[in-house]
This record gives C-alpha cells, sequence and structure tokens, in this order.
C-alpha cells in the first residue's frame, strides 16, 4: 500500500508541474502524502528531513546558480549571446538553419551560459532562421533543446553547467573527468540528434508542409548593428572555461592552481553541520565560482556600453540574482521530494531492484537506469541526478573501487544520464522552452521524446567505448 501511494504522490507532482504549479509549494505537499503510511509523522518529516535536504541541496550548489544565472543576464542584457548566436547564423546561413542553431545554443551552454537564457536567446534567431528556410516552426523547440541540452550540459569536458557539477561532491572528481568518454559522447550526440531533426524536416517538407502561419511570439527581423563584437563576446565565456581548467587542474599540471588541503581545518573547530567533508568535494564548485566571477568582470567591461544604453548595470546583476533564487528553490525542493521518496520504507523495493542491476562487469549500467528514472520523476536532469548518487552514489563508488575502475568513468556516465528522460513533459526548462516559441506540448512534443530515446542510447554506447578500451 505505501508504495502506491508513493506512486500516486509522485504522479499527482508531475500533473502539477506539467499544469504550471509552483513545486517550491506542491514538492513538500507531495513528499507529506508520499509519507502518510509510513512510519514517519508528517511535520517532522517537513521540517526536519524535507527542509534539511533542500538546505543541504542549497548550500552546495547556490553559488553556481546565483552566478551563473548574473553571469547569463550581464552576456544577454549587453547583446553578447546574441552577438555569438548572429554569426554563427550569418557564416552557415539559412540554408544551414537546423545546424545554426545546434551549433549555437551548445556553444552558449558550453561558455557557462544559463539553459533558461539559451532558450530567450536562440529563439528569435532559431524562429527567423527556420521561416525563411521554410522549416516548420514545430522543429525549433527540439532544435534548441537538442543544442542546449546535449553535449554542451552534459558531454563536453570542463562544461560549467550544473549537470556536470554534482558529480565532482560525490566522486572526489572535477568537471574535466573522463574527457576522452566526454568527447565520443559529444559527436554521438550531435550526430544522432542533427540526424533525427534533419530527417524530420525532409519528412514534413515532403508532405508539403512549411514554416506555416503562425501569430504567437513570432521575432521581428533584428537590428544587428549595435551589438558588441563576436570576437570580443566570446573571451568571457572562453574565461570562465579556461579559468575552471586552470582552478580545478584536473590533469594535475604543476605549474597550475592547487587548493590546500588545510583550508577546511579552521572550519571544523565552529562544527558547521553541513562542513564539506574535504577540500576534494568543493574544490570543482570554488573553481567554477572563480571562473563565472572573472567572466562576470570581463562581461561587464566588453559590454560596458550595451549595458550603460539599456540602463546600466544594476538591473542585470539584480535579475540574475533573483531569477538564481527562484530556479534553486525549484530544483532544491524537487531533490527533497525525490530524498523524501528514497528514505520510505514502502521505496526499498525499488532502491535494492537498482542496485542489483548487474549486466557488466561494474555499476555503469546500475547508473544509468537509476538516474534516468529519478530525472523522469523529478522532470529535472540535476534533481533526478542528485537524488540517484544519494541514492547509491557510494554503493557504486565502493562497486567502483573493488573493481579498480575510476570515478572519473562514474562521473561522466551519470552525467550523460541525467541527460535522458529529464526530456519528460512536465520537465521546468522544456514547458518554458516550448511557450518562448508560442507552441503548444501537442505540436512539438513528439520530436522532443524522439530525441530523449535516442540520448538514451549514448552512456550506453559509452560504456561499450569504456568497456572494450578502458579509455577515459
Amino acid at each position: 500500500m505505501e508504495l502506491i501511494v508513493i506512486l500516486i504522490s509522485l504522479c499527482l507532482l508531475m500533473v502539477f508541474a506539467f499544469r504550471g504549479y509552483s513545486l517550491i509549494l506542491f514538492a513538500p505537499l507531495c513528499a507529506m502524502l508520499a509519507a502518510a503510511m509510513s512510519d514517519y509523522s508528517l511535520m517532522p518529516l517537513y521540517s526536519e528531513l524535507f527542509m534539511t535536504k533542500a538546505a543541504e541541496y542549497v548550500k552546495v550548489y547556490y553559488s553556481i546558480f546565483l552566478l551563473g544565472a548574473v553571469f547569463a543576464k550581464v552576456m544577454e542584457e549587453a547583446g553578447m549571446a546574441r552577438s555569438i548566436a548572429a554569426v554563427i547564423a550569418k557564416v552557415l546561413g539559412k540554408e544551414r538553419a537546423i545546424l545554426s542553431v545546434i551549433l549555437a545554443c551548445g556553444v552558449l551552454t558550453y561558455g557557462g551560459i544559463s539553459v533558461f537564457v539559451v532558450a530567450f536567446v536562440m529563439y528569435p534567431f532559431a524562429a527567423i532562421l527556420f521561416r525563411e528556410a521554410n522549416i516548420p516552426k514545430r522543429l525549433i523547440p527540439a532544435t534548441i533543446w537538442t543544442g542546449m541540452c546535449t553535449y554542451g550540459m552534459v558531454a563536453l569536458p570542463g562544461t560549467p553547467q550544473i549537470q556536470n557539477i554534482i558529480p565532482t561532491s560525490f566522486f572526489g572528481t572535477t568537471t574535466w573527468a573522463a574527457p576522452i568518454t566526454g568527447i565520443f559522447a559529444s559527436v554521438v550526440y550531435f550526430v544522432l540528434t542533427w540526424f533525427w531533426i534533419t530527417y524530420r524536416y525532409k519528412k514534413l517538407s515532403a508532405r508539403g508542409e512549411g514554416y506555416g502561419n503562425h501569430t504567437l511570439n513570432e521575432p521581428e527581423m533584428m537590428d544587428n548593428s549595435g551589438l558588441p563584437s563576436w570576437k570580443k563576446s566570446l573571451i568571457p565565456l572562453a574565461t570562465v572555461v579556461i579559468v575552471n581548467l586552470l582552478m580545478s587542474n584536473p590533469f594535475h599540471w604543476s605549474w597550475a592552481y592547487h587548493w590546500g588541503e588545510q583550508l577546511l581545518e579552521p572550519f571544523k573547530l565552529l562544527k558547521l553541520s553541513l562542513l564539506a567533508s574535504s577540500v576534494d568535494k568543493v574544490q570543482a564548485i570554488w573553481s567554477l565560482d572563480v571562473g563565472l566571477t572573472v567572466g562576470i568582470v570581463l562581461a561587464v567591461i566588453i559590454g560596458r556600453k550595451q549595458l550603460l544604453q539599456s540602463g546600466g548595470i544594476i538591473a542585470p546583476l539584480n535579475a540574475g540574482t533573483i531569477g538564481s533564487v527562484s530556479a534553486i528553490m525549484n530544483t532544491a525542493s524537487g531533490y527533497a521530494f525525490g530524498t523524501v521518496i528514497s528514505s520510505l520504507a514502502g521505496f526499498q523495493i525499488i532502491k535494492d531492484q537498482l542496485l542489483q542491476i548487474h549486466i557488466g562487469s561494474g555499476p555503469l549500467v546500475s547508473e544509468v537506469i537509476t538516474t534516468n528514472i529519478m530525472s523522469g520523476f523529478t522532470g529535472s536532469a540535476s534533481g533526478g541526478m542528485t537524488i540517484a548518487l544519494n541514492m547509491l552514489g557510494a554503493n557504486w563508488l565502493t562497486w567502483a573501487n573493488s573493481l579498480g575502475m575510476s570515478p572519473e568513468i562514474l562521473h561522466r556516465i551519470v552525467s550523460l544520464s541525467s541527460a535522458g528522460f529529464e526530456s519528460v513533459p512536465h520537465n521546468g526548462a522544456l514547458v518554458t522552452l516550448i511557450a518562448i516559441c508560442g507552441l503548444t506540448h501537442k505540436q512539438s512534443y513528439y520530436d522532443i521524446f524522439m530525441l530523449s530515446v535516442f540520448k538514451l542510447a549514448v552512456p550506453f554506447l559509452c560504456i561499450a567505448l569504456y568497456s572494450t578500451t578502458g579509455l577515459l
């Protein structure tokens, strides 16, 4: 009976999220419903378990959400993100509109711009290019989604997105973990998704379907004459990646930065409840914090003229800060909900079965399946991954150590796996993207679902590569 109540609560949370209700409000309500048949009393479950886990998530990752949102907003308001997208679209032309959008989204995502801002920046370009090339508009959400939620988000080594940061605190790795696997995954993502969208375009065109007559959120032709130079606009993005590389020092260069192991010692005397166990658990986050901070400063300097014309630096700084609070609280609430679910006795049956997945000689397949299930439940790649790692991360690491398997491959596979079934209809970023495009799920979700199927295959292909070659 307890398992049935858990499933009901999961379904209700999906329905509320799909209909646009805030996870911040409904995640704790659904968590208490799930625990109604358990031995937990509801109010202690809310204040001591749900809120504690939400606070843990905020403590660890808020700086990334904050600095990432501010960086993205400055890049957007200064016109620098638009400048980069414009030059890619111009070079490739309307006849390669699909490729242009996928590449531009990937560049912005890998440079540290949040996926929400990428969606807002890229939609006007995508709509104009697709309209000029007479490509069905219904393919725009899938094209933007594949550009910002695949290779640039979870695969390319060093990507500063949260989905590549989270595993570092569980496995003691860096954002550059398993670079060969990441590059291989990036190529596979790119080829599979580009193939599918191109195939669909040709198939729909053969039926006589073009861009269509749309009136909702249709952009006018944009004047890009006042934008900053695209070359200068690339500098903050490249700086975030380079500073992150030097500060996290994944390849143990003697001349790069080394975080001192003693940095946490003075704080242990304070007996802080959420103090990290070691520097290894937080150095990847610190490194990216430094990279994003430097990126923000450079973006303000380079884009100061455009920022002054649009009202100054205060507005984007405040907007980014406010937006980061909403973003992390939604994600933290989804994570806390999943943590409550995973702690219930009724869920233990599912948890045991997930850990007992012994396909192959290690925990990698268990990682893929578990992470996809949790990401699908929460409608969040980062939330689902964090729940999976809290449930089984220590078990996976112990299992891998017993086999002599590097934690780096655990990191990369779990990161790749988060970008699979997270594309459920109630995914917050996806709902926002479809709304930005002025479309509905009925019009555009089919292609996003098919891309999810392709994305699900990528971690398995990476496991096959690692198993046959041993390359990281």
